[in-house]
């Protein structure tokens, strides 16, 4: 028998893991609460902070920045233009391809958005200090990079 084989599984508890997806579940849960008197899921928040004053993007590039994939860009895009909080305008180079950019209701709605992303991110991590919350976010961020260069991650499905 191998050593792994004969080795007793881990708890639940022992797989930092489990951890990380329990806060972003609660993080994200949060976030989703503050947002849903405004009619805008976590993604959709997600993806007009991208847009906000910023020109019209590709959705391809934005599926890219976001690393989601382009039929979620999509499909977020159709509920954001129906919602009238987006636009899609013709490519200037090429006017076949459509580019997404904030309405005048999606551009003056972003910074209530934010209040309330700021609001969440104050009740899960106000505790930290400021060193602690720099420490944890370098962390995260190394963490996030070093797993994107392994593979794709989809976290709006």
């Amino acid at each position: 028998m191998t050593e792994t084989a004969s080795k007793r599984p881990a708890d639940l508890l022992d797989h930092l893991g489990y951890w990380v997806r329990l806060l972003a579940n609660q993080v994200s849960h949060g976030l989703a609460a503050r947002l849903e008197r405004f009619d805008v899921t976590v993604a959709e928040w997600v993806i007009l902070r991208s847009l906000y004053h910023r020109p019209p993007q590709l959705p391809s590039a934005l599926a890219d920045e976001l690393d989601v994939s382009r039929p979620t860009i999509s499909k977020l895009a159709d509920r954001l233009v129906a919602k009238g909080y987006v636009e899609r305008r013709e490519d200037t180079d090429d006017r076949r391809r459509l580019q997404l950019t904030l309405s005048a209701e999606g551009e003056s709605l972003v910074p209530e958005l934010c209040a309330r992303a700021d609001a969440n991110d104050e009740a899960f991590f106000g505790d930290l200090s400021p060193a602690e919350r720099a420490e944890f976010e370098a962390t995260l961020t190394r963490l996030v990079v070093r797993a994107r260069r392994s593979h794709p991650v989809d976290s709006t499905r």
